[in-house]
């Protein structure tokens, strides 16, 4: 049987994938708060992985972005400055958007 999937989880596994590439990102480019995102990460795995597959899709996502920027970036650049400003925004607008719509936010 299917596991049944909630409206927002597109934006739910988008949301992981940028917290992912967040904690390479931001720790290659000298910010040194990797572990935040990944602790970020536990707690949205904990509130929103009732299931073993759910857990395993949160966590793959966030292992996507964390290891696509990490075999594309070995140094801080302009470039990877510029992903972490637009991820910051995505990541700020879904989390808001899930929370709002959602979340009885």
């Amino acid at each position: 049987m299917p596991e049944p999937t909630v409206p927002y989880e597109q934006s739910l596994l988008r949301l992981s994938e940028v917290m992912g590439a967040l904690s390479y990102l931001r720790d290659l480019c000298g910010q040194k708060d990797g572990s935040d995102w990944r602790a970020k990460m536990v707690g949205l795995i904990e509130a929103e992985g009732v299931t073993d597959r759910r857990r395993e899709r949160l966590a793959g996502a966030y292992n996507r972005g964390y290891h696509d920027y990490e075999t594309t970036y070995r140094v801080c650049t302009d470039n990877a400055r510029a992903v972490i400003a637009r991820y910051i925004d995505e990541g700020g607008r879904l989390a808001h958007d899930i929370t709002n719509r959602f979340g009885g936010g």
